[in-house]
């Protein structure tokens, strides 16, 4: 066993630095020439180093014969470089290019971290191979306190770390991508309704909002509006059944223990439709909402499953549908909310969350700017929860 595990130690440490020198040598490559020559050597050497020192992780926890004060930080280490990617998906635009520079000062660290490691271990800067020998290695191969430990620490210090890491990663995200019009807040989801006012006197209100949410959202959004206003409704409509299978969120609203807009949002005030019809979609976007509507209609199953499966897209499909249900419907919007200004001092535009920001930017180009703002929870994580367990004890 002794023996297993002196060369398990060296081949983990000879592919740790192995992996960070040519991953940090091939991103130094690409950087100069936009080429990645070592990609394929680089990423065996990832996978087998990742591979080796995973297993003398979990194996720390049962035999006290491994250094824990080199293979704790070496691990940590390299779990810690692969939660950073994403921060550097959130914030960085260019992410492909902002990866490789997070990737290559990772694999510079790595090689440093791995030196410096060795050196502690072994007292000095000669660097021979084996990096540890086997007289070096702890004669107990066995220790219950060892285990304990061990397990009280991935269990109560680095599973709930992880977890908070991630919450904080979900709510950057939410919030950079709709520029903060929605937040995870600790009672539940959050949207944030915007005034913005112009110097005429003019006040456009944006509410994201929410297919399905808590029944009281829709209600406090509902009586939030004055009855002088105008409301400017979202909803694509379908003259010519285009769509096979309706727009329809009643599903998810019940197994989650929401309601449906359509159904509980009754807005104050002159309302005013402002959506544009399905035959103003392309055909892969059509196709594409008679795909998913399907899971929403008769839910997820294996006959759905395989008819969705059977719709595939390309990255010019997918700019095709962005187009088609965000630009194209703000495009519209837009058009009859500035048809409405000169007769209308306040427009309440009451639209999905994923359409509020690239209005509020085209607004501002107007001439308007934000006045004041007010949150709402669109949906409590405990009723989420308790929907949940719910629905699972019915389902069984």
């Amino acid at each position: 066993m002794k023996k297993a595990i002196y060369i398990l130690l060296n081949a983990c440490l000879g592919l740790y630095l192995a992996s960070g020198f040519v991953s940090a040598l091939d991103d130094s490559l690409a950087l100069l020439s936009g080429r990645h020559f070592l990609v394929f050597l680089s990423g065996v050497l990832a996978f087998f180093g990742c591979f080796t020192l995973v297993v003398t992780y979990f194996l720390m926890g049962i035999t006290p014969m491994i250094p824990k004060r080199v293979f704790v930080p070496a691990a940590l280490f390299y779990f810690a470089a692969m939660l950073a990617v994403f921060p550097v998906l959130i914030y960085c635009r260019d992410w492909v290019r902002g990866a490789l520079w997070e990737d290559w000062v990772v694999s510079i660290g790595q090689v440093i971290l791995g030196l410096i490691l060795i050196r502690w271990f072994r007292g000095e800067w000669k660097f021979r191979w084996p990096f540890i020998e086997e007289k070096q290695l702890d004669e107990l191969r066995f220790s219950p306190r060892n285990l304990v430990v061990f397990i009280l620490a991935n269990v109560f210090v680095l599973a709930p770390a992880v977890i908070v890491y991630f919450m904080v990663c979900a709510g950057l995200a939410v919030s950079h991508f709709t520029d903060g019009f929605v937040a995870l807040r600790a009672k539940g989801i959050a949207v944030q309704v915007r005034n913005y006012v112009r110097s005429d006197g003019k006040r456009i209100e944006l509410v994201p909002m929410a297919h399905v949410a808590d029944a009281d959202f829709y209600h406090k959004i509902s009586q939030s509006f004055p009855t002088n206003s105008v409301v400017l409704l979202e909803g694509v409509s379908d003259t010519n059944n285009l769509l096979t299978n309706g727009i329809s969120y009643k599903r998810m609203a019940r197994s989650l223990g929401l309601v449906e807009q359509k159904e509980n949002f009754k807005p104050q005030g002159k309302l005013v439709r402002a959506d544009v019809d399905v035959d103003q979609f392309t055909t892969n976007t059509i196709n594409l909402l008679n795909a998913v509507m399907l899971f929403h209609s008769k839910g997820m199953n294996p006959a759905t499953m395989m008819q969705v499966s059977q719709f595939s897209m390309t990255p010019a499909m997918e700019d095709e549908v962005l187009n088609d249900l965000i630009a194209k419907r703000n495009q519209h919007l837009l058009q009859v909310l500035r048809d409405r200004l000169p007769k209308s001092d306040i427009i309440i535009v009451p639209w999905g969350a994923g359409h509020i920001p690239g209005i509020a930017r085209e607004i501002q180009k107007d001439g308007f700017r934000q006045d004041d703002a007010r949150e709402y929870i669109v949906m409590r994580w405990g009723s989420l929860l308790f929907a949940r367990f719910r629905h699972s004890a019915q389902t069984q």
